[in-house]
């Protein structure tokens, strides 16, 4: 069962990946899918600031892969691991390319996004959260969490 959310501006969207990452823990993937402008990067930006990571959460496209550290003073607990696998879709093999990025090494200890991942990095864990993000023509941008294993239908329950 998926659970869909309507959200009218960038800052809502930001929000609401603060709101979500209340709920993450060590060890939990995110799949991000949807279009350019999407919104998927600032919902990733949401989720680092709702884990009290260190740094700016941007984009990660031209060097594929970022990590988060913790930030005590902000409550952090947990490293963020932001991916983006756009670049890879052109690749002879993605799938290495995907492995070349040790992904696996750090999903048992940190929260991992992955932007463009899907059919690519849904063997790291179990379980998995799948994000689809939509942008309308007034801007609002639609979000469909869709769990995949694990304790994620229970999870979202508690977003309302």
């Amino acid at each position: 069962m998926s659970h869909v959310v309507e959200l009218p501006t960038v800052d809502d969207t930001h929000e609401f990946g603060r709101r979500l990452a209340g709920l993450l823990r060590a060890g939990d993937l995110l799949l991000l899918t949807g279009p350019l402008g999407a919104g998927k990067t600032a919902l990733t930006r949401g989720v680092g600031a709702g884990l009290g990571v260190l740094g700016d959460v941007t984009s990660p496209t031209f060097v594929i892969a970022r990590v988060h550290r913790p930030d005590p003073a902000r409550g952090g607990t947990v490293a963020l691991v932001h991916a983006d696998a756009y670049r890879l879709g052109d690749a002879a093999d993605p799938r290495a390319e995907i492995d070349d990025l040790d992904l696996d090494a750090s999903v048992d200890d940190s929260v991992t996004v992955v932007e463009w991942g899907e059919g690519l990095v849904e063997q790291l864990v179990d379980a998995h959260l799948r994000v689809r993000l939509d942008r309308r023509d007034d801007d609002t941008r639609v979000v469909e969490l869709e769990p995949v294993g694990g304790d994620w239908a229970q999870r979202l329950a508690a977003l309302g």
